[in-house]
């Protein structure tokens, strides 16, 4: 039973982030959907980029059961994920000018939106994207952890942080360090549930944005899953309708 204890521990942490990103993060979330909807709507694009885990959150929005078809994932070689080596990706976050050369060589176009994931909002690459995307007249809905802004300082030329280059600004709640659970017999924080957060943030987002386009009349690209009967059948047919609007195919 004793095993039990930290994971009942962990799970309650994380829940309660949850509870404080719905109770705190609610204007916040409509925004941010309501603008996915405009955007698709409109004709725009919508892009998600996060380095390191922070694109974790990113990918699970792109090519997603349940999801918007229209999400394409703007992916950095070196920082999607946890790539080998590891620590290259946590280099490259704080490398100058990166962002500017990822921005031209991408599809982005004025009228699109582009999604910010980065838990501490403090690196180079997350800032001049987001700095680089409004200058080109995308707009910038930014998903990070607010407390870094008062808990460390910023690691970019600008002396910023993401929040403050958004749109919208989503906050996760999470505390600098991202580790839920201490225990003596443990010699650091441990138990990270920024994943989790922010995964669930966007999706409620993603929620937000598919009522919002269903409400004025406008059906949802929604894709749906490849294992249920017809699912397969169903997914060609929008990725076909948006096929100029889609980037993560062939």
């Amino acid at each position: 039973m004793g095993d039990s204890r930290p994971a009942d521990r962990y799970l309650d942490a994380a829940i309660g982030l949850l509870h404080r990103v719905r109770d705190e993060e609610s204007e916040a979330i409509a925004a941010a959907g309501t603008l996915l909807a405009d955007t698709v709507a409109a004709g725009g694009r919508l892009f998600a980029f996060g380095a390191g885990h922070s694109s974790l959150a990113a990918q699970d929005l792109v090519y997603r059961a349940g999801g918007l078809a229209l999400m394409n994932l703007l992916a950095v070689p070196g920082a999607v994920g946890v790539e080998v080596p590891a620590t290259l990706g946590s280099a490259l976050e704080r490398v100058d000018g990166l962002a500017s050369a990822v921005l031209d060589s991408s599809p982005l176009r004025a009228g699109d939106v582009l999604v910010i994931i980065s838990l501490s909002g403090r690196n180079a690459l997350p800032v001049e994207m987001a700095t680089g995307a409004r200058a080109r007249g995308v707009r910038v809905v930014g998903v990070t952890s607010v407390a870094y802004a008062s808990g460390t300082t910023p690691r970019n030329a600008s002396g910023t942080f993401l929040k403050d280059h958004c749109d919208v600004v989503l906050d996760s709640k999470i505390a600098v360090g991202d580790a839920e659970l201490t225990l003596d017999t443990v010699p650091a924080p441990f138990a990270p549930a920024s994943t989790v957060v922010t995964t669930a943030l966007l999706q409620a987002v993603m929620a937000t944005a598919a009522a919002s386009l269903a409400d004025r009349g406008v059906e949802p690209p929604l894709l749906r899953s490849g294992n249920v009967d017809g699912g397969h059948e169903w997914n060609g047919r929008v990725l076909e309708q948006y096929r100029d609007r889609i980037f993560y195919r062939q």
